[in-house]
């Protein structure tokens, strides 16, 4: 248990961001998944079109500190390779 007044203080934080980045998280996963859905459908412009959008979460969440900045960079390129592989 925490003793001191800075270490009470950086529990409630850590809560606070642990809750905020898992939030931010999820957003992102929820975009990458709406390529992915439009990619199993075989919807090109769709999957353009969701890939566009989860292309600056992606940045976004490397900014926050969520996301490390190969991961992100990794993801994107995957994603963008099977969107350009659909006919």
């Amino acid at each position: 248990m925490a003793n001191t007044p800075q270490a009470r203080k950086r529990i409630r934080r850590n809560e606070k961001r642990a809750e905020i980045n898992g939030a931010r998280i999820g957003r992102i996963r929820t975009f990458v998944k709406k390529v992915e859905a439009a990619l199993a459908g075989g919807d090109k412009s769709a999957a353009a079109d969701a890939l566009k959008a989860a292309q600056p979460e992606l940045a976004r969440g490397v900014a926050r500190g969520v996301l490390h900045k190969n991961t992100a960079s990794r993801k994107l390129s995957r994603l963008s390779k099977a969107v350009a592989k659909l006919a």
